[in-house]
């Protein structure tokens, strides 16, 4: 890296991703942190961004929401973190002080929301600016490590506000479409909730098997080979799953995730979809199904924290694949192919200076 540039990789529009040099960030606002990336990750969302699926993203940003840093410059008005920090990020900028805010719903913040590597510039990057850095940056123990934190502030965050909107309750059976990063950590979470059983569904048997021997999912169901909303009620004395967590966006998974549901159940879709989904009213009629979804309110980041500090949560093995950032097209190849057994791809700067 020289003085005043840095290595980045930036959407330029859609179907582009690359890599290029960037001025580093510097603050804007009294309210800002810079963060020295230590550890960053590729999302299903920046593939999204790339595919013209997301209208708000900007062109020129450079991408990436998810990271581990330490905290290197704050703005006069930063109270929560100081220079030498060590830290994990939100993907949610969100002022803390909005309506929006002040319920919970940060997602919506009237002055943020899905911001860093969207609409303004994220962390697939050696350096990172972080809007209300008090809100936006959660500090990390020493027991946690870079890849125990890396997915706490999106992926891990998305999976347990899947948990949560799909109302668990002990005794429930919970059904979870996709067995990706997301619904692997939405299987994670939903534990904490005391399911007696939780049924993983997913196309990739190679990701079936990581969330058995994770000990995440009790039941296993392939839609390749497998009738999914038969196989749960065969499960179920014919009643379906009570709660149902549609993590998988494929083309029939949200069919797939009311017809699986028993009557009177929860689906909670926290899936991000490329093209519309039909709600097939007069088929579901009667059914009486309570649907929730929407873009993560990642509210509960020092929650999580604490519960990797115990080991109640444990994503480490999510993180199958680490490339430098000189190679991150190479790591986006790997990330949309699901090659190699790839669940989830970390990015670390090139520089040597920057420990594990």
């Amino acid at each position: 890296m020289t003085a005043s540039s840095m290595l980045a990789a930036v959407y330029g529009g859609k179907g582009d991703i690359h890599l290029e040099r960037r001025p580093l960030p510097l603050l804007q606002d009294p309210a800002d942190a810079i963060v020295r990336v230590r550890l960053s990750s590729i999302c299903a969302s920046d593939l999204h961004i790339r595919n013209g699926a997301v209208p708000r993203a900007v062109p020129g940003v450079i991408l990436g929401h998810e990271f581990v840093g330490e905290v290197t410059a704050v703005g006069p008005e930063v109270r929560k973190v100081r220079v030498g920090d060590r830290v994990s990020a939100n993907v949610e900028t969100f002022c803390g002080s909005c309506f929006f805010c002040r319920n919970g719903f940060i997602n919506n913040c009237e002055r943020g929301g899905w911001e860093l590597g969207c609409r303004i510039d994220g962390c697939q990057a050696e350096y990172v600016r972080v809007p209300f850095a008090d809100n936006g940056l959660n500090l990390l123990p020493d027991a946690v490590d870079d890849t125990a934190a890396l997915l706490v502030g999106d992926v891990l965050a998305s999976g347990y506000f899947g948990a949560e909107l799909a109302e668990i309750r002990p005794g429930d059976t919970v059904l979870v479409l996709g067995a990706g990063p997301v619904g692997l950590c939405a299987m994670s979470c939903a534990r904490l909730f005391g399911p007696a059983r939780i049924i993983a569904s997913d196309v990739l048997p190679e990701r079936l098997e990581l969330a058995r021997r994770m000990g995440l999912a009790d039941v296993l169901l392939n839609p390749a080979t497998d009738d999914v909303p038969e196989a749960v009620r065969a499960l179920t004395s014919g009643r379906g799953a009570d709660a149902v967590i549609e993590a998988a966006g494929g083309r029939d998974t949200f069919q797939t995730a009311w017809q699986a549901a028993r009557p009177n159940a929860c689906v909670a879709v926290v899936a991000l979809y490329e093209e519309d989904q039909v709600l097939p009213l007069p088929r579901m009629y009667g059914k009486n199904l309570t649907f929730k979804t929407g873009g993560v309110d990642a509210v509960h980041s020092d929650r999580l924290i604490s519960l990797i500090a115990a080991g109640r949560i444990d994503t480490r093995p999510l993180v199958t694949h680490v490339f430098p950032l000189s190679r991150i097209m190479e790591a986006y190849s790997l990330f949309e192919r699901r090659a190699d057994g790839c669940v989830k791809c970390a990015v670390r700067p090139d520089d040597a200076l920057i420990r594990s």
